[in-house]
Formats: structure tokens, C-alpha cells, sequence
């Protein structure tokens, strides 16, 4: 894996992974937002013949994240399952107790919609609204932030933030980023089975693409 880059909050180290997901050091935690997990098997079911190895790819890229940063927690800031339960989520299950000493805490997003049980039968906190950790908060949708004026550093997904970036001959290529703005920072999909939302940047905002497995500070 390509080395992390650092971005700094308040007096706090924010290590970017290429990867598509944050590690804060202070917390020993993990953030990430938008893994989707059962997105493929759900188009599947509806006659969409995306194949599985899109999902597999997905976790064992988290497990890589887990085996290398080492966190005590993981945060997932929303939409941690794409829909109703079904095949692909047994071998979630799996997954989940090859890395079960580690925490995780779920901040619901609007797909997690799984019965309370299932995530407590996979070891998975769940929590609703916005949570706190220290001198931040976590909330799946940016517009439960946005204009709060509470001062308050806050992380986020829903979007899927995406950047255009254009060459000299008029041609251009989207791709996922990490977005710092003022008050808040907008996590990438973590799955690669998803759309993008091109964001437009001010010159206050930090806003690091993800392209070919490196990231570039624009």
C-alpha cells in the first residue's frame, strides 16, 4: 500500500489513505463511509449481473486497512449495508469475526435499514443521528450539519464527493476525493460500486483526489 498522507485538524493527525478511508491516530479509529456491502447481491437479485468479486474486492481492502493501521475502533459514518439482508452479508459475517477484537461502530445511514438484531448478532454498534468522539462528530448526511454553527468538526458521507480534474486538450476525468471544508470533512465512498457527486471547492477548502491508488492535493 502506497503510504498514507497527513492532514491535520485542530491540534489532531488524520492519516488519508489512497485506499479510501481515514486514520486517526489520537483515536486509535478508522473511519470510513459508504462501503454499500451487499450492493452487488441486491443488483444481482434484480437481474443486473454485476459479479461478486466486486464486494469480495471491497472487504478484503477494509481487512488490508485493519491488518495495517491497527485501530482499536472502527467508524463507519452511514450506509455500511446497501439494503435488506441477503447472501453476500454471510460472508460479511465472516469477515467480521476474522477482524471481531476490533470495535465497530455503525453511524446509520438512510440504506442501513437491517433489524437491530442482525448488527447485534455481528458485533456492530449502532448508533443514530450524530455521534460524538472527543472534539468531533460523525453523521451520515452532510445537510444535518450544514449552517448548525456549533462550532464542532464534523464527518460525514452520503454524497460520494468526486473532482473533476481537466487537461490541456479539453479532456477531463472524475474522481473520488476526500473534502475538507470548514466545518466538516466529506468521506469518498469506500466502495468502488458507486457513483460520484462532483464538489465544487473554495480556496479555504483541502481537497485530495484519489486516482490510480495515489493521492494528489489539489
Amino acid at each position: 500500500m502506497l503510504a498514507p498522507l497527513l492532514h491535520r485538524i485542530h491540534q489532531d493527525h488524520f492519516w488519508l489513505s489512497p485506499e479510501r478511508c481515514i486514520f486517526w491516530e489520537e483515536a486509535q479509529t478508522l473511519i470510513l463511509s459508504d462501503t454499500h456491502f451487499g450492493k452487488t447481491g441486491h443488483f444481482r437479485k434484480n437481474g443486473i449481473a454485476v459479479p461478486q468479486q466486486v464486494f469480495k474486492e471491497d472487504l478484503q481492502r477494509l481487512l488490508h486497512q485493519v491488518m495495517h493501521f491497527k485501530p482499536e475502533q472502527l467508524i463507519v459514518v452511514g450506509d455500511l449495508f446497501h439494503s435488506t439482508e441477503n447472501k453476500e452479508l454471510e460472508l460479511f459475517l465472516k469477515w467480521r469475526k476474522d477482524v471481531g477484537q476490533t470495535r465497530m461502530i455503525l453511524v446509520k445511514g438512510n440504506h442501513d435499514i437491517l433489524h437491530e438484531n442482525w448488527y447485534a448478532n455481528a458485533d456492530i454498534e449502532v448508533r443514530e443521528g450524530i455521534y460524538t468522539l472527543g472534539a468531533f462528530d460523525f453523521v451520515h448526511d452532510p445537510a444535518a450539519y450544514e449552517g448548525s454553527g456549533t462550532g464542532r468538526y464534523f464527518f460525514s458521507g452520503h454524497i460520494h464527493p468526486g473532482v473533476s480534474l481537466k487537461g490541456t486538450a479539453k479532456q477531463s476525468l472524475q474522481f473520488p476525493c476526500f473534502f475538507f471544508g470548514k466545518e466538516a470533512c466529506i468521506l469518498p465512498a469506500f466502495s468502488r460500486f458507486s457513483g460520484l457527486k462532483m464538489m465544487r471547492s473554495k480556496k479555504t477548502d483541502s481537497v485530495y483526489a484519489i486516482a490510480e491508488g495515489r493521492l494528489l492535493k489539489l
